[in-house]
């Protein structure tokens, strides 16, 4: 048993929830939950809400495939060589979005540093694109894979490697058969988290791939133009991504919180 913390202290922690849940609660309170289902049936939302799936998705995995192996490494370097890693690794999740995705812009726009390179040998143009919406998505998601899975691996018990290291197995079977396997949880929440951030994305996405319905609009971008056209559907929308918070937050929540 812990000793009670003082009545100051609980009335002050009650006035920052209700501060936080007061303009949750107002935007549920708003929303027509009667019309809700012929809001979310309208084409814009369902263009938007399937683009949206798809490539957060599809970001989520990639973060995944290229996140991975930068933990794998990362979470066997020390010093500074690991500070300034994990340092670029994680920019993206404390860059302002639009920065972000001016970068992304600077880089692999048509006149970019590897843009213009990537469209004469490939004709691929990623600025504007369905393809730069995953690029924008992947860039932002990224960080939370390799903070989760280098978290992971660094709280595994290295004897488990040793131990199949001495009955003859080499570094990638290990790697493929006793490391990953063993943080199977942590990748999980890895690619849920990357994909909760995909999907979320705004300022990198709007930048870098526009906002074009049916091309490169995703849920939180149509919810943004929609804060002006039609409010019902923006909030039916802002439901929608409200959901799909609350179900990462509660699948997750042993990752986070201590059980009690």
């Amino acid at each position: 048993m812990r000793a009670p913390l003082p009545r100051q202290f609980r009335y002050f922690a009650f006035v920052v929830v209700a501060l936080v849940a007061t303009p949750l609660v107002a935007l549920l309170w708003r929303v027509p939950w009667s019309r809700i289902h012929e809001l979310l049936r309208e084409q814009v939302v369902v263009d938007a809400l399937i683009l949206s799936l798809v490539t957060s998705l599809i970001a989520a995995g990639t973060a995944l495939l290229l996140g991975i192996p930068v933990a794998l490494i990362l979470s066997r370097m020390e010093g500074i060589k690991a500070s300034i890693t994990r340092a670029l690794m994680t920019l993206p999740m404390v860059l302002p979005p639009v920065v972000g995705g001016a970068a992304l812009l600077f880089a692999f726009g048509r006149n970019g540093v590897l843009g213009s390179s990537l469209e004469d040998v490939t004709g691929l143009v990623l600025p504007y694109s369905l393809a730069g919406v995953v690029l924008a998505n992947t860039f932002v998601a990224l960080p939370f894979v390799v903070l989760t899975t280098e978290t992971a691996l660094r709280s595994l018990d290295p004897r488990f490697e040793l131990a199949a290291a001495s009955l003859g197995a080499n570094q990638t079977r290990v790697t493929m058969q006793v490391v990953l396997p063993s943080i199977k949880g942590s990748l999980v929440a890895a690619g849920v988290l990357a994909w909760a951030r995909a999907l979320g994305e705004f300022g990198a996405t709007i930048t870098f791939a526009g906002n074009v319905p049916g091309s490169t609009q995703t849920m939180p971008l149509a919810v943004f133009v929609a804060m002006e056209t039609d409010q019902d559907a923006a909030l039916a929308m802002s439901v929608v991504l409200i959901l799909v918070s609350l179900t990462v937050l509660v699948a997750l929540r042993d990752r986070w919180w201590p059980a009690r």
